[in-house]
């Protein structure tokens, strides 16, 4: 995924959590700067992942390497959540998403948020 592309990813779920209903604006310079730490985030845990894979002989990153990262890098609260995402994704590729709505990757992402992001009383 290039960085255009993941930037309109972060985009769109931030479009999906703080919708102009909200009546929350997201300035230019802190979208970038999530984008930033998004992509840091990510290159992180996905570098701890493959040293994981790689020390288990494996040439593929499997979900039992990212909870290892995860949990290895201290963001052991987030596994509840990774591995609920990880069974309704094989749901869904099982299903193929044959019903309208939101998109399932905005759904794993407000799940791993604290709910007072999704307060908008």
């Amino acid at each position: 995924m290039s960085d255009h592309e993941f930037g309109a990813t972060v985009q769109k779920i931030v479009t999906e959590i703080l919708p102009p209903s909200a009546g929350v604006a997201f300035a230019r310079e802190s979208r970038d700067l999530l984008i930033e730490c998004c992509v840091e985030f990510i290159t992180l845990i996905s570098s701890e992942a493959n040293e994981i894979s790689e020390k288990e002989a494996k040439k593929t990153i499997a979900c039992d390497h990212i909870t290892k990262a995860l949990e290895q890098l201290g963001f052991s609260d987030y596994v509840p959540a990774v591995m609920e995402a990880a069974a309704e994704h094989k749901e869904v590729q099982k299903v193929r998403d044959t019903q309208p709505g939101a998109d399932p990757a905005t759904r794993h992402i407000r799940r791993l948020l604290p709910p007072s992001i999704m307060d908008f009383d």
